[in-house]
């Protein structure tokens, strides 16, 4: 099955004990299925840094578990040490992921030679495909269309695939995909606040969080089906809420997206695990509940 379509991050619940609240976990894989997406992700927005090392590596068995085989599973296996991405991904495979997804090292910068040689190490110990993902609009450098053009190369489109989430977006997509002559299989992320126009670009699928998702999947379909009309009025709320989660980099996207995880009633609790960067202020909170409720009532027009 080709990677594409509507694949959401899951948001990683917490409970009283502050571990992980396998509970709304469950709840949360079944609204995935009920909003109509193709798969999900553990990535970025998993709160996959605060993570233990105990948590990573038991999180792809538990989801492919509670998956159930209802659609793709990608798990993010990005680490500091090529060694370490090998053995996530070596174990995200043995557990039934899909897919891998993969950022470059964050604290020790490489060079293009060795971003390359990182990504490399991983297409070549599994036999499922790698997502490139360039995340430095949160976390890293920008990755160079060269090298991302370079794997497609010695890959394929179908071992090789990318998210590009690096400023700006739009440009990147279509350098990408110029410089691969169309060949290269790329997915929008940024939580969806420039799915449109990475649409128009020729992008295959989407990775946006959870919180949005009934939205996403409407989007998604109006898109596909050419309505102008919908996708405007859907695709206008969904970008201010995303603006105003990305204002604060990946603490404010995690902040606000539990808050409406809780809102919508599939967790229990938006607590955080501390230490974050930054958390909403009242009046950040009813500007979000403003525009949720415009995308709410945009999903129920014909």
């Amino acid at each position: 099955m080709p990677i594409a379509g509507v694949l959401p991050v899951l948001h990683t619940p917490y409970g009283g004990d502050g571990g992980i609240d396998r509970i709304a976990l469950a709840r949360e894989l079944d609204w995935v299925y009920a909003a109509g997406a193709h798969g999900c992700c553990l990535a970025l927005v998993s709160d996959l840094m605060r993570l233990t090392p105990a948590e990573r590596a038991a999180y792809p068995a538990l989801l492919a578990e509670l998956n159930r085989g209802r659609g793709m599973l990608v798990i993010s296996v990005g680490a500091e040490t090529a060694a370490d991405a090998c053995r996530f991904a070596q174990e995200a495979e043995r557990a039934g992921a899909t897919a891998v997804m993969a950022i470059p090292p964050v604290a020790a910068p490489l060079d293009e030679a060795g971003v390359s040689a990182y990504f490399r190490a991983i297409a070549d110990v599994v036999h499922i495909p790698l997502i490139v993902q360039d995340a430095s609009g949160y976390v890293g450098r920008p990755l160079t269309t060269e090298m991302q053009a370079a794997l497609l190369t010695a890959y394929g489109p179908d071992k090789v695939l990318f998210k590009p989430e690096g400023a700006p977006v739009g440009p990147k997509i279509s350098a990408l995909r110029n410089a691969s002559r169309g060949r290269a299989r790329i997915l929008d992320g940024s939580g969806g606040i420039f799915l449109v126009d990475a649409w128009r670009r020729g992008i295959v699928g989407t990775i946006p969080g959870c919180d949005l998702l009934d939205g996403i999947v409407a989007l998604w379909r109006a898109l596909q089906a050419g309505d102008e009309a919908r996708t405007y009025r859907l695709h206008l709320p969904i970008a201010s809420l995303v603006a105003i989660q990305m204002q604060a980099g990946l603490d404010g996207f995690l902040a606000l997206e539990r808050y409406l995880m809780m809102k919508r009633g599939i967790f229990t609790s938006d607590r955080p695990r501390l230490p974050v960067s930054w958390s909403p202020d009242p009046e950040t909170l009813r500007e979000v509940d403003r525009l949720f409720a415009l995308l709410q009532s945009a999903l129920r027009e014909a």
